[in-house]
């Protein structure tokens, strides 16, 4: 018989043949736009197949505790675990049947009971026995979640190597600062490096304890009693979280959603982070600005009119999952209100929200890394974007100076007016202030162009590189001990 190909609901295409039923993803994300904000290992964890997947990962291990503790019989097991495989399943069926069961799990244990008994007839008695939907589709994502933070503790290391790299590079790296969008005083462009890398030190630490709050076993039954399981529910619970790798909570936590809520609001913080870096790079990418530049390759940044584009489409991702990001968390954090012991709608208004916190977060840091990666820093545009004011910005440089003389408010008056003058004038500032007496009486030419040089006016900016890559220092060393 000839395959067919249908489109199921699940967003992704079934390739049928006599024998077995293929899901055909256009990418694992089920989007034609997964790869432009997203990326195929995160997707992939998240993919249809790997949710259902992870969902029979349960069940199967379900089983094995129960048979452990002799809740089930153990001949039960080998027909469970056989069919504990996803491309056993009817997904385009799944999807139908969810939307009329209400979630995924009632239909996906209605088929693999269907399974089991075609194998063993006495084996399907005891399928998903002890749980409810929610302790599965919960333990499930436990474990996608679990990948996920793995995933980005590994992209979060990359890129905090490669920001300190460019942190201590450029240490002493004179650039304007920038406030309002207007330039303000000069700083060093490995402060604004070493800001990023702090920033993201403290995301590792948040995941760090992230994990032990979240990485635990969702197994309540029915009301979150375990009254199915009886005087072996401690027992099985035990067998079951070692099954799966996780740690039991004090309680089933069916309807506290707090840990969900930190996951998301996590991912909302990196991603706004990420964003953050991504706005500077962008900035200072434009035309007018040129100092920095996202790693050219083949393909990347080009305008399908203007061939002399070079967009920083990198950054471009980034931003979109920044802009996304906070609607989602706020999704995530309405669901918490919920209703008795199982929620009507708070619930179910995750399984798309956090997914896709997931997926921006794991795209925005792949992306951030490979800017990071293969930054391009234009210092020369850097030293010439310094000097755009013709010394205007070092203004307060002179007048704290002078003001150890005169006083500070009458050398404020002073260099107000030398600067109005050089505006005026079309002068540099130096040259005002020279040829003032009032000025060289305290402080002579040689003084004067000291002052007016940026690299002598960035205050404790060498301090702070140093002070971030000493953290980044530490941390590297506390993650090679561990391993």
């Amino acid at each position: 018989m000839p395959r067919r190909a249908t489109r199921c609901r699940a967003q992704c295409y079934i390739r049928q043949n006599p024998s077995i039923i293929e899901v055909i993803m256009l990418d694992s994300s089920g989007r034609l736009t997964g790869l432009l904000c997203g990326t195929q290992p995160m997707n992939d964890i998240w993919a249809p197949r790997a949710t259902l997947q992870r969902m029979l990962d349960v069940e199967a291990a379900l089983a094995r505790a129960s048979a452990t503790h002799n809740v089930i019989p153990q001949a039960a097991v080998p027909a469970i675990e056989a069919a504990c495989h996803a491309d056993q399943l009817d997904a385009d069926a799944l999807a139908r049947d969810a939307a009329l069961g209400g979630n995924l799990a009632i239909p996906l244990v209605k088929q693999l009971t269907a399974r089991v008994k075609a194998a063993d007839a006495e084996a399907s008695k005891f399928v998903h026995w002890g749980a409810t939907s929610q302790d599965i589709i919960d333990t499930a994502t436990v474990l996608q979640l679990r990948d996920t933070f793995e995933l980005l503790d590994t992209g979060l290391q990359s890129t905090c190597n490669a920001i300190a790299q460019l942190a201590a590079t450029h240490r002493a790296t004179p650039m304007i600062g920038r406030t309002w969008l207007q330039q303000a005083l000069p700083i060093t462009l490995g402060l604004k490096f070493a800001q990023w890398l702090d920033a993201l030190l403290r995301h590792r630490e948040r995941l760090d304890a992230l994990r032990e709050r979240v990485l635990v076993l969702q197994f309540g039954g029915a009301a979150g009693t375990l009254a199915s399981l009886r005087a072996a529910a401690p027992q099985v619970t035990q067998a079951l979280a070692q099954e799966l790798g996780l740690t039991v909570p004090t309680l089933p936590w069916h309807t506290q959603r707090d840990r969900i809520a930190e996951t998301a609001a996590f991912f909302g913080m990196l991603i706004g982070t990420l964003g953050k870096i991504a706005r500077d790079v962008s900035l200072q990418m434009q035309t007018e600005i040129d100092e920095l530049a996202e790693p050219a390759a083949a393909g990347k940044g080009g305008s399908s009119t203007m061939p002399h584009k070079r967009n920083p489409v990198g950054c471009a991702a980034v931003l979109t999952a920044a802009t996304r990001a906070p609607g989602l968390v706020a999704t995530v954090f309405a669901g918490m209100v919920q209703e008795h012991e199982r929620a009507l709608g708070g619930w179910q208004a995750e399984w798309d929200a956090l997914p896709d916190l997931a997926r921006l977060a794991g795209g925005a840091l792949a992306n951030i890394e490979q800017i990071a990666s293969g930054l391009n820093v234009n210092v020369p545009r850097l030293a010439a974007n310094l000097d755009i004011t013709h010394g205007l910005i070092l203004g307060e440089a002179v007048m704290l100076a002078l003001g150890d003389s005169i006083g500070r408010m009458n050398a404020h008056h002073l260099v107000e007016r030398a600067s109005k003058a050089a505006i005026r004038e079309g002068r540099t500032l130096f040259d005002v202030l020279s040829a003032d007496a009032a000025v060289t009486e305290h402080l002579s030419v040689e003084r004067l162009k000291q002052l007016l040089d940026p690299a002598h006016y960035v205050g404790q900016a060498h301090a702070f590189v140093d002070a971030a890559l000493a953290l980044h220092t530490a941390r590297s060393q506390r993650t090679i001990s561990k391993e």
